[in-house]
């Protein structure tokens, strides 16, 4: 509905005709609308929008990237998102030369599968990596071997799962690796005239550079193209509950292994006695037998105690608790008695 003009707006319209101010043709011609010419054979299937928040989530795929692959690579790995646009398959696939990396990932619970393709440079310099080398690429192009085919599907394997974190404020998915073709003939996962949108990231590993390219179909995407947006994206996240992390951390820490000794007491004897010590023989500590015992966990003092046994087994029964500074200062003379002995 258009805005609605006052009296005094419509006599100062008027007026401005009446004197020339205004040309009606110009007003006319000002309704016309500019024609955009349409390719049915390229739909805008993916707006900008869409583009946007693909980015936002490959960034973050990104950094789990560079996270953990130097955990197999053994060298530090860079990985940023450099562009993001769409095609037609068929122009993705002509652009791809022989032979290529090229991972399809089974998108589940989605109906059809998504492309990773690695750049071949990148691709021999990974091999090398870990087959001890300094991560070079090969200085002539040539065919892959069973062994590193094997070496590039555990890596790749690697990379399908970390996307299920940056996917899950869109949807939970269990990508799959599902196998890995070096010819493009052989990757054919949908018709060629069907639209694509590719997000390239730029993979730096020391002074090799090259470019994963993530192909994804739009008819793998349909049923959840509404919710690649930066607003369903932001609003899906939840908010931490620092109680709920408390917990978690609690949790992890009551797994967490460490030594707890109990020390009889300590001695100083020649080199030559303790080469020569035999089964049977005594060593004279500097504790009586009716002292308590000083039990450690870690490096730090914590308890006091008798000892005894439990079952045929040696043991201790605890009998007072450290506080934090006598502990403190038992963890200084535990380290002191180490540096002596």
């Amino acid at each position: 509905m258009g805005d609605v003009l006052s009296q005094e707006e419509i006599d100062n319209l008027l007026n401005a005709l009446n004197s020339g101010d205004v040309d009606v043709e110009e007003m006319k011609n000002a309704d016309d609308r500019a024609v955009k010419n349409y390719d049915f054979k390229r739909p805008a299937k993916f707006s900008k929008e869409h583009l946007r928040t693909l980015e936002l989530i490959f960034e973050h795929y990104g950094r789990l990237l560079s996270t953990n692959l130097p955990v197999y690579l053994r060298k530090n790995v860079q990985v940023s998102v450099v562009s993001s646009e769409t095609v037609t398959f068929n122009e993705f696939t002509n652009a791809l030369s022989n032979p290529v990396i090229l991972g399809i990932v089974n998108f589940q619970p989605l109906n059809g599968n998504i492309l990773l393709d690695l750049t071949s440079t990148v691709g021999y310099a990974f091999i090398d990596r870990m087959l001890g080398g300094q991560g070079e690429p090969l200085d002539k192009v040539r065919e892959f071997s069973e062994i590193e085919m094997g070496i590039l599907y555990k890596l790749l394997t690697v990379s399908s799962q970390l996307l299920r974190e940056p996917w899950k404020n869109v949807i939970e998915v269990e990508p799959i690796l599902d196998r890995i073709e070096t010819n493009t003939q052989f990757a054919q996962i949908i018709a060629p005239n069907e639209m694509i949108a590719i997000v390239t990231l730029n993979i730096k590993m020391g002074d090799v550079e090259g470019f994963m390219n993530v192909c994804i179909p739009y008819m793998t995407i349909e049923t959840i193209i509404d919710n690649l947006n930066t607003k369903f994206w932001f609003t899906s996240m939840k908010a931490i509950d620092n109680d709920d992390y408390k917990q978690d951390l609690e949790s992890l820490l009551r797994k967490v292994q460490v030594p707890v000794k109990a020390v009889l007491g300590k001695s100083q004897i020649a080199v030559s006695d303790w080469l020569g010590l035999q089964v049977g023989d005594i060593i004279r500590l500097e504790r009586h037998v009716d002292n308590e015992l000083d039990v450690y966990v870690g490096m730090y003092k914590k308890f006091s105690a008798v000892p005894g046994t439990n079952k045929d087994r040696y043991a201790v029964r605890v009998t007072s608790v450290y506080r934090e500074d006598e502990a403190d200062g038992g963890r200084q003379s535990r380290e002191q008695e180490e540096e002596e002995q």
